[in-house]
């Protein structure tokens, strides 16, 4: 009997040892994606004596609520980014599209944007301050997030880390945009019909029309994608069927962005060039002095 017991002992210990020293094993097989409705399915077999494998639950995390007012800050980079962010970067997207038309049906838009109602506190606080808050706080999120495409090269790892890298791009683009319309040079406010010229002027540099076309690219990227995520994160699309749909409407949106943006972008080059009046030419530094 005593010998019996020693067996059976010996017997559960090496079944054991043999069952937890079976290799962990990844299937990222069923890792599932169109366009954007990312579904993660990889099935994990760990070393237990478990024959059912977990599943990653499909779908967007949630906002979730942070430490401090972590959670106040992100929310607000989120909504941000679409109103009143999102708003402008249409607008600005079909005002520029005027271009296409030539000079006079450009120079007519830029004046009518600055003749509106109080449009000094309307760029201030609707889109300065909330460009600025931001971009600065989407490059804080970017220099803590690490990109792990190389390790874990799944598609949602792809649009994770092409969202940041255009959001860096897009920030550059506007800031250098910005600077060269309205603090260099002729003062567009009080010249509007010069603004076609102006333009042209800075499409003179081959450089300058790539960093457009690339800015152009990565802004309706950023806008389109931006607009997935906070529908998903917000709970506005709640399955993986609307995420699904909603990837190919922000699909189509991406495109119809870059369409318009190089439609802008072919009247400023095919139209034969404007002149730039010196005489109009009010540096605003000479100004200030």
């Amino acid at each position: 009997m005593a010998k019996t017991g020693t067996f059976l002992l010996w017997y559960d210990i090496r079944a054991l040892l043999a069952l937890t020293c079976l290799p962990a094993q990844t299937d990222n097989d069923g890792f599932v994606f169109s366009p954007w409705g990312l579904s993660e399915g990889a099935s994990i077999v760990a070393s237990t004596a478990s024959p059912v494998a977990p599943k990653i639950r499909a779908g967007v995390a949630p906002l979730r609520a942070g430490e401090g007012y972590s959670f106040l800050l992100r929310r607000l980079h989120s909504i941000t980014g679409i109103v009143p962010i999102g708003l402008f970067l249409l607008e600005h997207f079909i005002s520029n599209a005027e271009a296409f038309k030539g000079p006079d049906a450009y120079g007519a838009q830029v004046k009518f944007l600055n003749s509106l109602p109080f449009v000094i506190g309307l760029e201030l606080f609707g889109i300065w301050i909330p460009i600025l808050y931001h971009g600065l706080y989407g490059v804080w999120i970017w220099w803590r997030g690490d990109s792990n495409v190389a390790d874990y090269p799944w598609t949602g790892n792809w649009l994770y880390t092409a969202q940041r890298w255009t959001g860096i791009i897009a920030l550059a683009f506007m800031a250098q945009h910005t600077y060269y319309l309205r603090f260099t040079g002729t003062v567009l406010g009080e010249h509007p019909e010069l603004s076609f010229a102006k333009v042209q002027h800075e499409f003179q540099n081959p450089w300058m029309i790539a960093f457009y076309a690339v800015g152009i690219i990565a802004a309706s990227w950023h806008f389109a994608y931006g607009l997935w995520l906070f529908a998903a994160k917000w709970g506005i699309t709640t399955g993986e069927k609307a995420r699904r749909r909603l990837g190919y409407v922000c699909l189509l949106l991406a495109l119809g962005l870059v369409s318009i943006g190089a439609a802008s972008m072919y009247g400023f080059l095919t139209t034969p060039r404007q002149p730039l009046n010196s005489s109009a030419s009010d540096n605003i530094v000479m100004r200030m002095r």
